[in-house]
C-alpha cells in the first residue's frame, strides 16, 4: 500500500549536513557521480526539448540528489521524486522544499503511480532500480512503456554488468582504478552513513516512522529483517545485466535501447519509447 507524501521534516542545518555526507559516501562507489548526473540531464533536456512544461519522474529518488540537479537544468519542468524511505524523503523535503514534488511510494507496489499525472515525458533513476526484483523491474518497464509520451525516455544510471563474466571483471577493475585516481577511496561508506543517521537524535522521528514501515513490510512479506543491513536492504541486487535490462525494455515496447555513457561497470542506459 502507498502512503501520502511524508510531511515529516528536520532542522535545515541537519538535513544539509546529512546530504553532504550522503553525496560523499555515494562518490565512494561512483567516482564520476556528478558527470553521470550531467549525462542523465543532457539526455532528458534533449528528449523534452519540444515540450513546454515537461513532467520528469525520478524513480527511487532517495534524498533528492538527481531530482535537484534536474530542477536546476529544467526549471520549467515538473520534477517528481518517488521513494519509499521516510528518512531519505524527510531529508529531501527539508533541504529542497516544494520545488520538487515528493511521493512516498514503493516502486515494488501496485499503486505508487496513482500519484503521478497521466502523461510522463521522461523517467530517470540512479543507483536504485537494482533494489527491485526482476519481476518488479519488468512490471515497472511495462508501466513506463504505456505511460511515457511517444518519444519519451527512461534514463537509468547504475552499476550494470554484462552477460559476459570476463567483461564484468574488467568493468569492476576499471571502476576501482578510476575511484583510486579520483581520490574517493577514503570517503565514508554506505553502512557507516546509515549507522550514524539511524543514531542521530535529530532524525529520531523520521527513524521511528522508518522502523515502523520496515516492520510492517516484513510482516506483510512473511519475512524477518535478520538478513537486512541497517538501511533495510539485503544488498543482493537483482543481477540484471545491461543486456538483461535491454531485453526487458524491448519487451515492454521501447523501440530504442542502448548505453550512452560508461565508466567501467557504471552505465547510463537509455530507452526511448
Amino acid at each position: 500500500m502507498e502512503r501520502p507524501t511524508n510531511q515529516t521534516t528536520v532542522p535545515a542545518h541537519t538535513a544539509a549536513t546529512w546530504l553532504q555526507r550522503w553525496d560523499a559516501q555515494q562518490e565512494f562507489y561512483i567516482a564520476d557521480r556528478e558527470e553521470r548526473f550531467a549525462v542523465i540531464a543532457d539526455v532528458v533536456t534533449h528528449v523534452v526539448a519540444s515540450v513546454d512544461h515537461p513532467v520528469v519522474v525520478d524513480l527511487g529518488c532517495g534524498p533528492g540528489s538527481l531530482a535537484a540537479r534536474l530542477h536546476e537544468r529544467l526549471p520549467r519542468a515538473t520534477i517528481i521524486g518517488v521513494d519509499a524511505d521516510p528518512l531519505l524523503l524527510g531529508l529531501a523535503r527539508t533541504h529542497y522544499g516544494d520545488t520538487i514534488e515528493w511521493v512516498d511510494g514503493d516502486l515494488a507496489g501496485s499503486t505508487w503511480h496513482h500519484h503521478l499525472p497521466p502523461t510522463i515525458h521522461a523517467a530517470v533513476s540512479t543507483t536504485a532500480l537494482h533494489w527491485l526484483s526482476r519481476h518488479h523491474v519488468a512490471e515497472l518497464y511495462r508501466f513506463l512503456g504505456t505511460t511515457l509520451a511517444p518519444g519519451g525516455a527512461l534514463v537509468n544510471g547504475d552499476h550494470l554488468g554484462h552477460d559476459d563474466q570476463r567483461m564484468n571483471t574488467l568493468g569492476t577493475h576499471v571502476r576501482d582504478q578510476r575511484a583510486q585516481r579520483a581520490g574517493v577511496r577514503e570517503n565514508e561508506q554506505w553502512d557507516t552513513w546509515w549507522d550514524a543517521a539511524l543514531a542521530d537524535p535529530e532524525l529520531a522521528e523520521l527513524n521511528r516512522v522508518r522502523a515502523t514501515r520496515l516492520a510492517t513490510r516484513a510482516a506483510a512479506d512473511g519475512t524477518t529483517t535478520g538478513d537486512e543491513t541497517a538501511d533495510g536492504h539485503t544488498h543482493h541486487g537483482n543481477g540484471l545485466s545491461v543486456e538483461g535490462h535491454t531485453r526487458l525494455l524491448h519487451a515492454a515496447g521501447f523501440g530504442s535501447v542502448a548505453p550512452v555513457w560508461q565508466v567501467g561497470d557504471d552505465h547510463v542506459l537509455v530507452a526511448i519509447r
